[in-house]
């Protein structure tokens, strides 16, 4: 009983992870083969795993299994070096609701949910993961208009994100 206790709390605990932040919705009408090439990294709300990194890309690509190749990379300045991080990405459910969950570190997925994705040219993106303690704004084009930071920023607060800890990316 104690095991079967363990199993299921450990796999509520990963769900949680692959879930959406309440009231967040994702896109709907996403596709897969539009979004994917390479986006450049606006804004975010910082973490140990991108603290101090500028430059920062992500390179979608189609694997041939239907998931997608992430590679993102960084220019971290202190140690004078860049870094990457590959992972694999796949739909949650629909693969037209910009709902994925990546995976970095094998089996363990967190969630990638695209709430705000420009339609004509897919030409801006707002991520979030699993709750409002991750925020990203990415661009096909490494430098963005003062209007399009701020129409950011604007939709991020009307989401429910303390942007006091965001950060402008340099580029």
């Amino acid at each position: 009983m104690k095991r079967y206790a363990l199993l299921s709390t450990i796999l509520l605990l990963l769900q949680g992870c692959t879930g959406l932040p309440k009231d967040i919705v994702p896109v709907t009408g996403f596709e897969k083969e539009r979004f994917l090439g390479t986006w450049y990294e606006i804004a975010r709300l910082d973490h140990s795993f991108e603290s101090g990194l500028s430059q920062v890309t992500a390179e979608y690509t189609a694997n041939q299994d239907g998931s997608i190749h992430v590679l993102n990379r960084g220019y971290n300045e202190a140690k004078d070096e860049w870094t990457e991080a590959e992972g694999r990405a796949v739909f949650v459910g629909d693969s037209h609701v910009g709902h994925l969950k990546v995976s970095f570190f094998g089996p363990f997925y967190g969630s990638y949910v695209v709430f705000e994705l420009e339609k004509e040219n897919y030409s801006r993106a707002y991520l979030t993961s699993y709750n409002r303690d991750f925020l990203w704004f990415l661009s096909r084009t490494p430098e963005v208009s003062e209007d399009e930071l701020e129409a950011f920023k604007a939709r991020a607060v009307a989401e429910g994100f303390e942007l006091g800890e965001l950060i402008v990316v340099e580029q």
